[in-house]
């Protein structure tokens, strides 16, 4: 439905051409900015009415002072591969967690996994390269999420966190002790976290909108025999530098995997194709823009780094067994 309104205004008001790469640009940011913008407001009031009800304190000490022996990093990235979600529209869920308790290596294990794996892009995949590509994709993605999440964890990075995040986090506890404390009934309580997600909208509208900008432009003008003609050589440092150069990319995981099949078709190891899908779909400029009013600079290149690493080592081993 948003995409059919997204061609109507594009296509029939503006009257742009749809195989233009200014008239691509325009839908996909018309597109991708109510998706993001409904989603972010949905999922902050869901998350609003489980902390109204869901005691904060007990989930957060539940989860950091139980030894789950890492099941809890393995749910969330399971979730993540569940939903079908881009890196830029798994942020409402990053903020969403945080606001809630979930411990932060548990939410990276997600906001790691949600982009990179999911039931659309497998299916395509599958289609595309075979099981035995497939499992490994799959698994791979996944256990980066665990694994990146458990690293993150042990950390310690919740003072990275914006100061925007901390104030709604410690909002979100003290609303809810008051609503325990009072017992107010959940009519009452709506109001307000209606209010409180419509805040959370605002915090971040200009960060979505510069965010989603950039990758329109991307989107739309990058060409891509570019990427093709410098992977095509099966050199030492091809994968990392298909990590370098699928940064300022932004696609989803379904969206890519056809360009990735290209890409093999046309001489590019499978394994730097691969590499350079999940930085597609898991590292990107735009969703740098849109972190930045969650976390710091530095919490921002924390993140990126060691999910550019795995994504590096992931790439070299998918070379030495996907031949």
């Amino acid at each position: 439905m948003i995409q059919d309104f997204a061609d109507w205004l594009v296509y029939g008001v503006f009257g742009l051409d749809a195989s233009s790469h200014f008239g691509a640009a325009i839908n996909f940011f018309i597109y991708d900015t109510i998706k993001i913008l409904i989603l972010l407001f949905l999922i902050s009031a869901v998350m609003g009415i489980v902390n109204a009800y869901l005691p904060i304190d007990r989930l957060r000490n539940y989860l950091t002072t139980r030894k789950l022996y890492g099941f809890q990093y393995l749910l969330a990235a399971l979730f993540g591969a569940i939903t079908p979600f881009c890196s830029c529209s798994s942020i409402p869920l990053f903020i969403g967690f945080v606001k809630g308790g979930i411990p932060l290596g548990v939410t990276f294990a997600f906001l790691i996994t949600s982009p990179l794996v999911n039931e659309v892009a497998v299916a395509v995949f599958l289609g595309a390269f075979g099981l035995k590509a497939t499992l490994i994709y799959a698994i791979s993605g996944i256990m980066l999420g665990v694994i990146g999440g458990w690293i993150l964890g042990k950390f310690r990075l919740e003072r990275y966190l914006s100061p925007w995040v901390q104030q709604i986090q410690a909002q979100s506890e003290v609303e809810t002790a008051e609503w325990q404390s009072d017992k107010v009934p959940f009519l009452r309580r709506l109001p307000t976290i209606i209010k409180d997600a419509w805040g959370i909208v605002r915090g971040v509208l200009l960060y979505v909108l510069i965010g989603i900008g950039i990758g329109a432009v991307m989107h739309g003008y990058v060409p891509e025999g570019f990427f093709e003609e410098q992977l095509s050589v099966d050199k030492w440092y091809s994968v990392p530098l298909a990590v370098i150069l699928a940064v300022p990319m932004y696609a989803n995981a379904a969206g890519i995997v056809p360009v990735i099949q290209v890409f093999v078709a046309k001489g590019v190891p499978l394994g730097t194709a691969i590499a350079f899908m999940m930085a597609v779909v898991g590292l990107s400029i735009p969703e740098a823009t849109m972190l930045k009013k969650a976390m710091t600079w530095r919490l921002i290149g924390v993140f990126f780094g060691t999910v550019a690493l795995f994504i590096v080592v992931l790439g070299y081993m998918f070379n030495l067994f996907l031949v």
